[in-house]
């Protein structure tokens, strides 16, 4: 099968704001038009029409939902599968449900892309309403082992697809260092939200500023936890070196990580995050937290530096380590930029066209049986 006889109904979120899912869908939806593909995009997180509706609790959810959900219906006239891009919590309830059970009753195969760390917890509590629509599912794609280990433990295989990493855009040469830097820049470029925990990485930092007076913090994110954040920056004494920029667009997300000399990632529930993606892609050697996906995705002293979750610390001590010793540095970042190229699309395309081959067969065969 050519990909220029494929359509594909794409579902997901787009930015804004941009975050992982979101630029993941914008990313494919680009990609596979590049393919050939023809793709018919529905976007989970549309803007409210009338937009005085998204301003009134319990009228916001009716007011999106009930045109997505007829734009799935008249989609699946034309469209050959859908691909779902799909998450925990209410969005899977509120998004990746219905085009699940929309798709069985226009006879379409639908893939559910699965991402999120907290994916476990939500099946625990929640699988009494998931299992139904997950057993009318043609394939479900996941981005990492971890999230195969979890639908493995509920009794549901998954074929592993990787995140898409722009080399484009993130990519850079090799520079091998040779000298420590009095004046390392340090970054955190996640939400800020309780559950990536940028709170330790800012304790992490006043440790690391104590050895390295001229050290800077940079944290590239925005999010509810914001004035907290800059509360215990000011509390630290720490004003002076730390910078919060809020969220970046891809330009300047990209010039970021090429000044950078570590990044952390200090969540506490996480699967494959992006941003340690781009920061291998860009060269930047990452320490991060050993939670969830993590350990599937990079390997500690190989290709990133793993420590334990709520532990400043212990990552301070991560990072003085990568920012003292520029043999460790420049072989994680030698690692890392290997390791990016498995989620380059070239390799990703193959495998993701071969799972569009193989949904449409199974579909094609069990409607012949």
């Amino acid at each position: 099968m050519e990909a220029s006889e494929l359509h594909i109904g794409l579902i997901g979120p787009l930015p804004p704001p941009s975050g992982g899912m979101a630029n993941q869908t914008r990313q494919l939806a680009g990609l596979l038009q590049q393919e050939g593909v023809a793709v018919t995009l529905v976007q989970t997180n549309a803007p409210y029409y009338p937009a005085w509706t998204g301003r009134v609790k319990g009228m916001r959810a009716i007011c999106r939902l009930i045109p997505y959900l007829v734009r799935i219906w008249l989609s699946a006239k034309n469209v050959r599968l859908f691909h779902v891009m799909a998450n925990s919590g209410w969005s899977w309830h509120l998004y990746a449900a219905p085009v699940i059970w929309i798709a069985w009753l226009r006879q379409k195969p639908v893939i559910i892309n699965y991402r999120g760390g907290e994916a476990e917890k939500f099946f625990s509590q929640s699988f009494f309403w998931v299992r139904p629509s997950l057993r009318r599912v043609t394939t479900i794609l996941v981005p990492s082992g971890f999230l195969q280990g979890v639908f493995k433990k509920f009794g549901f295989d998954t074929i592993i697809i990787p995140n898409i990493i722009n080399l484009e855009r993130f990519f850079t040469q090799i520079e091998v260092n040779t000298k420590k830097k009095s004046d390392p820049h340090i970054i955190v470029t996640r939400n800020l939200e309780p559950i990536y925990d940028i709170m330790s990485a800012i304790h992490a930092f006043a440790i690391v500023r104590a050895n390295l007076p001229a050290a800077r913090l940079t944290i590239a994110g925005s999010g509810p936890e914001r004035s907290a954040l800059e509360h215990l920056v000011t509390d630290l004494g720490l004003s002076g070196s730390v910078r919060f920029t809020g969220r970046l667009d891809n330009e300047m997300i990209s010039a970021l990580y090429q000044d950078a000399d570590v990044m952390i990632n200090p969540s506490l529930v996480d699967n494959m995050p992006i941003s340690i993606l781009e920061a291998l892609a860009s060269g930047v050697p990452v320490v991060s937290t050993d939670v969830g996906g993590i350990p599937f995705l990079v390997t500690h002293e190989k290709n990133a530096l793993l420590v334990p979750p709520a532990r400043p610390g212990v990552m301070a001590e991560a990072v003085l380590r990568v920012l003292n010793d520029p043999i460790l540095a420049n072989h994680l970042v030698e690692e890392g930029v290997k390791l990016i190229q498995e989620y380059a699309w070239p390799n990703v395309r193959v495998r993701l066209l071969a799972a569009y081959q193989q949904v449409l067969n199974n579909h094609r065969h069990r409607n012949e049986a």
